[in-house]
């Protein structure tokens, strides 16, 4: 009976504990465009079997967003749920969820992520040798170094699209 209770409250407990990612990293990306999780989140994405992730297109600029599968299952549950009329809410749930591509990572090994060719030429990094990599705390984001500098700079990239005014819908969701 102990036993039960002690498995019943680890799995509780393991499922209340949420993965969050923060910092900048720049790991190279391989030829099959592959790149590795950093070490330091490897041992949270064991303790949470996150094997399955979600890589889509950021709606705003030029890079991609990486969430572990319970964050993408929130995100695209909330997108689904909005009138989809409005242009804007419209573009959004083309630009995310249509470009979303579900992978598994081995989360035995490096933990290594494939990011699709469109994916790539989207974000820029097709022909780069290494990526930014920054944790947001419910995701990570995969930038095209050069592009991520001048981000933090305060440039403007020419692929940057212009501000426009969102719908209540939208205004207080994180994506």
């Amino acid at each position: 009976m102990c036993e039960k209770v002690c498995k019943s409250v680890a799995k509780c407990v393991k499922s209340l504990y949420i993965l969050r990612m923060f910092g900048f990293n720049t790991p190279s990306i391989d030829s099959k465009g592959r790149i590795a999780i950093p070490a330091r989140y490897r041992i949270d994405f064991k303790t949470q079997n996150h094997n399955e992730i979600v890589i889509t297109k950021d709606p705003q600029y030029p890079s991609l967003k990486l969430y572990h599968h319970s964050e993408w299952q929130r995100i695209s549950t909330k997108l689904q749920s909005l009138q989809g009329l409005d242009p804007i809410v419209r573009n959004l749930q083309w630009t995310i969820l249509g470009n979303a591509y579900q992978t598994d990572i081995d989360i035995e090994g490096r933990m290594l992520v494939r990011i699709p060719s469109d994916l790539q030429s989207y974000a820029e990094i097709n022909e780069q040798k290494q990526v930014a990599l920054v944790g947001m705390g419910n995701k990570f984001e995969i930038w095209n170094i050069e592009n991520w500098e001048m981000r933090q700079t305060g440039g403007s990239l020419s692929t940057e699209i212009l501000d426009v005014v969102l719908p209540e819908s939208i205004k207080e969701m994180s994506f």
